[in-house]
């Protein structure tokens, strides 16, 4: 048996404390350090005597505190999943038993909530975001939260809120090109709507408000300008029926309609 002959604050960390204990010769020396809630649970003081086992238990359930004050520590910046606190704590080298038991102490304890989690993490895409649901949803998975609780989560991310993010990005990014066909502009607005993670349904109903307000004037705009672009381009290479129908191919491909590219050939290309 060993007896308790000093306990000290460690200066960097008032949290811990320095236990010294006896030597057979007489004297004392440092032993180990525990946090302080090791130290309050086992009634650690001056002259408390101290078995090779007990100092075991002590050493275990300390490195265990250690682990949980860390984990602690990882959320006081923002909310984990459980897979987040798992990794970190492998990250931290936390033993395979101390880590089971670090886990479960912070979920009895409603520190970690992946479906507490999930439904913050959404409220905040929504106000800090342009994210549609289905980016949030793939978002949520990837830092570990199960399909089923992500598929609810994102139920409170309504098609009123997503509408109005999605009307909001397009009148900005409408137009933006001008020297594109109305058509082009669409797909790509799609396209880009898709990417962010927007329903179908909200983005054909936002699309086809667009397509109520077309720019006629501005699309015929935008066909002369890729006509004549065209024009210059092929002109070198080829002539007559060949070069008309590479002039006429492109602006096609280009997403502009049949009726206004005969237009533009019979107004600016002779015969």
């Amino acid at each position: 048996m060993k007896k308790i002959t000093r306990i000290t604050t460690q200066k960097k960390n008032t949290s811990r404390y320095n236990i010294y204990l006896t030597k057979q010769d007489g004297g004392e020396e440092y032993a180990f350090s525990v946090d302080e809630a090791v130290l309050i649970e086992f009634h650690l003081r001056k002259g408390l005597e101290l078995d090779e086992a007990m100092i075991d238990t002590l050493v275990k359930k300390d490195t265990l505190q250690k682990g949980y004050t860390l984990a602690v520590n990882f959320l006081s910046y923002r909310m984990r999943t459980i897979k987040e606190m798992n990794d970190y704590l492998i990250k931290k080298e936390i033993e395979p038993e101390h880590k089971s038991k670090i886990l479960e102490k912070l979920m009895k304890e409603g520190y970690l909530n992946d479906k507490e989690f999930a439904k913050a993490f959404v409220q905040t895409r929504i106000n800090t975001s342009n994210k549609g649901p289905l980016l949030v949803k793939k978002e949520l998975i990837e830092k570990g939260v199960s399909q089923a609780i992500a598929s609810e989560a994102i139920t409170k991310y309504p098609y009123e809120i997503q509408y109005e993010k999605a009307e909001k990005w397009v009148e900005k990014k409408f137009r933006s090109t001008k020297k594109d066909s109305f058509r082009k502009q669409i797909q790509n607005l799609q396209a880009n709507l898709n990417q962010k993670g927007f329903t179908q349904d909200v983005i054909q109903d936002v699309l086809q408000s667009l397509d109520n307000a077309k720019d006629h004037d501005a699309e015929w705009d935008a066909l002369v300008y890729q006509g004549e672009k065209l024009v210059r381009k092929h002109k070198k290479k080829y002539s007559g029926f060949e070069f008309r129908n590479k002039v006429k191919e492109g602006l096609f491909r280009k997403g502009f309609t049949m009726e206004s590219i005969n237009k533009f050939m019979d107004e600016n290309l002779e015969e």
